[in-house]
């Protein structure tokens, strides 16, 4: 007899918007087979030793708001796409929030207050619309390097109002330090693992250059017996995608849809049959699906690129 393969979470990272969705932008995910998608609302701070998070305000995206994600969310649902809410914080000028350190006590204190804030009100959420997996963070090392014990109190306040599925999504650098796998569901990884130096990339560079990381991976999953989620995952159309897949500076312009395609097909290879592997979000999609990506385009979606055609062929093995 046959064993059945384990479900895997075969996501996309659905971009806010300033618009309400309909069904005719959710069509397009279907149509690759995916079955979740990542709704990402956001927070803003001025910099990065700012304590203070701004959201769910009127000056925001209709998308990046508690409003509009519940929207989307309904949306999605009523077409069987399940969901992962991934709350998010965006320093103004684009700085990495992995830097995000205050440098008094007190206004640890403040971030700590304004983040509960923010966090337990897609925790709410999630719950309210039967969310089936709520991440509580994205790229916050030296946060969670600083006050571990705070995090720890977050998660307990988190898991009495919301009852499904947490994860984390720690960077690809981060994920091994990160002190509070036991109390999660998943181990959440934004994996931008570089794995090959190469303009094109080849298939083979890209597997050989996955041994170390997955070794990496598949320790920190057996010594806190949990799963591993791909929170992002994805590589950018672009000459030397593999080098440092988190970049997304756009002086790097010289469109590469091989490098896009090797670099993601060796993911697949190296984890998508792994049972210890839950599955991931592919960065990222848009919901005006025929105005965005396309050939010329050297950017992180897949849309309209040859590297779709193989997500929707990974998404739909059974």
């Amino acid at each position: 007899m046959t064993p059945i393969k384990p479900y895997k979470i075969n996501g996309v990272s659905f971009v806010a918007s300033r618009d309400s969705i309909k069904e005719n932008n959710i069509k397009p995910i279907i149509n690759v087979n995916a079955n979740y998608a990542a709704i990402m609302p956001f927070g803003f701070i001025k910099n990065l030793e700012h304590p203070e998070i701004i959201h769910n305000t009127d000056r925001q995206w209709f998308g990046e708001t508690r409003a509009g994600a519940k929207q989307y969310i309904n949306e999605l649902h009523k077409n069987n796409i399940k969901i992962m809410i991934k709350p998010q914080i965006w320093v103004w000028r684009g700085e990495f929030t992995g830097l995000i350190q205050m440098k008094s006590e007190e206004n640890w204190k403040a971030l700590e207050k304004t983040y509960s804030e923010f966090i337990l009100e897609y925790a709410e959420l999630a719950e309210e619309m039967n969310v089936e997996i709520f991440c509580i963070g994205t790229e916050l090392e030296r946060f969670i390097d600083n006050r571990p014990e705070y995090w720890f109190s977050l998660i307990k306040k988190i898991k009495t109002i919301y009852k499904g599925k947490l994860t984390y999504a720690a960077n690809w650098n981060e994920f091994d330090r990160t002190p509070f796998w036991s109390k999660l569901d998943y181990i959440g990884i934004d994996a931008y693992f570089p794995v090959s130096q190469s303009k094109t990339p080849t298939l083979e560079e890209c597997l050989k250059g996955w041994e170390k990381h997955k070794k990496e991976i598949i320790s920190i999953s057996k010594n806190n017996n949990k799963p591993i989620l791909f929170t992002e995952y994805g590589y950018r159309s672009v000459d030397y995608s593999g080098k440092e897949p988190w970049k997304s500076d756009r002086t790097m312009n010289q469109v590469n849809l091989e490098a896009q395609t090797n670099t993601t097909q060796a993911l697949y290879e190296t984890f998508w049959k792994e049972d210890w592997f839950a599955g991931g979000f592919i960065w990222k999609w848009f919901n005006r699906h025929d105005e965005v990506g396309g050939e010329k385009n050297h950017m992180f979606t897949p849309q309209n690129k040859p590297v779709e055609a193989l997500i929707k062929q990974n998404y739909s093995l059974k």
